[in-house]
């Protein structure tokens, strides 16, 4: 799944992230961030995650899942 992220708190480690397909808010899961490249998160960032069963975000990283029809670029 893929989306922005709206807001992120470094010393709480909480957050948003409203999705690209329908706009939902997505609270970030505990350990959203762990085993992840980033160690912070900003306002307006794009990120890939998952959802975990209670439909938090989870496992988030950079990059772009090619089957939302997102374009790509063309060498």
């Amino acid at each position: 799944m893929q989306g922005v992220v709206k807001t992120y708190d470094p010393v709480t480690r909480e957050g948003v992230v409203v999705t690209d397909t329908d706009r939902t808010e997505v609270v970030l899961a505990p350990g959203a961030l762990d085993r992840s490249v980033f160690r912070t998160l900003r306002q307006g960032q794009r990120v890939v995650f998952d959802l975990d069963d209670q439909g938090r975000a989870t496992h988030v990283r950079s990059g772009a899942e090619p089957d939302l029809g997102l374009p790509t670029a063309q060498v």
